[in-house]
């Protein structure tokens, strides 16, 4: 286990692979923690240095009263970038983490060489959406969206042939904080990047779930067409996911990426 103190909060990370390797940095979904990334790292070439964090409010890092800003959660990835010394990251974000990615590929073109948009969007959802979904847990906790949200976030091939592996996910999703949870979901209701992800030129690869019922293909594709020479993949059968439905398939549109712009 690590932790760092950054400003406000204490963050839980994971810093592993080659110290002296090309930096690789994910940041996970909303209710998630950076297990996320586990299925796909046996996936991915040696000699990286791959870095995940728990974004303020879930997994092991601190959790503030909400709301949170996403400026906010820019700065914890900034501020933990710096404590560790990277510079010339690709920076992975799946979801609430990819729109982490294009905030912080704004403001410090020197800590993100590239960017990988996995399911999410320049703005996902509607303000509106994200109030009524702070309002349910405000009155009944997490547990009142569970199967909703296991609904949008895998296919429903992987819901009906893998209750264990299912049953963690959701386990995982109830036990985050309810102040986290809520926190993120506002910092994501109040974002909207399209204007600025516009004005982006860095090498960029967006994916997308096929079966993804919180960001679907259409909006990532939209999201990657306002960077210039960005290139969008589509995942087959996977929901909003896919680093956890079809690791292989995550991983190997990830080494090609990485190929690509020299990171290996």
């Amino acid at each position: 286990m690590r932790m760092i103190e950054l400003d406000d909060i204490m963050v839980h990370y994971a810093d592993e692979g080659d110290p002296d390797g090309a930096p690789v940095v994910f940041a996970n979904s909303l209710g998630t923690d950076f297990r996320l990334w586990d299925p796909i790292l046996p996936h991915l070439p040696q000699g990286l240095r791959v870095i995940r964090y728990d974004k303020r409010g879930h997994g092991l890092t601190s959790c503030p009263r909400p709301p949170y800003s996403m400026g906010a959660l820019v700065r914890d990835a900034e501020n933990l970038l710096d404590a560790l010394g990277v510079r010339d990251c690709v920076f992975v974000g799946l979801s609430i983490g990819g729109m982490i990615a294009q905030g912080l590929a704004m403001k410090r073109t020197d800590q993100v060489r590239a960017m990988v948009l996995s399911n999410t969007g320049a703005k996902i959802g509607t303000t509106e959406m994200w109030h009524e979904r702070i309002a349910a847990v405000d009155s009944g906790g997490i547990e009142v969206l569970a199967d909703a949200v296991m609904e949008r976030w895998f296919s429903r091939r992987f819901r009906t042939e893998q209750p264990v592996d299912l049953a963690g996910w959701r386990n995982m999703l109830t036990r985050t904080p309810d102040a986290g949870y809520v926190g993120c979901s506002a910092a994501i209701g109040g974002s909207d990047f399209y204007a600025s992800t516009a004005q982006l030129t860095l090498p960029t690869l967006a994916i997308a779930g096929t079966e993804d019922g919180s960001t679907p293909p259409d909006l990532v594709r939209e999201t990657a067409e306002l960077v210039k020479g960005s290139r969008f993949e589509l995942i087959r059968g996977a929901g909003h996911l896919p680093c956890v439905e079809k690791p292989e398939a995550f991983a190997a549109l990830l080494t090609t990426f990485l190929e690509e712009t020299g990171h290996v």
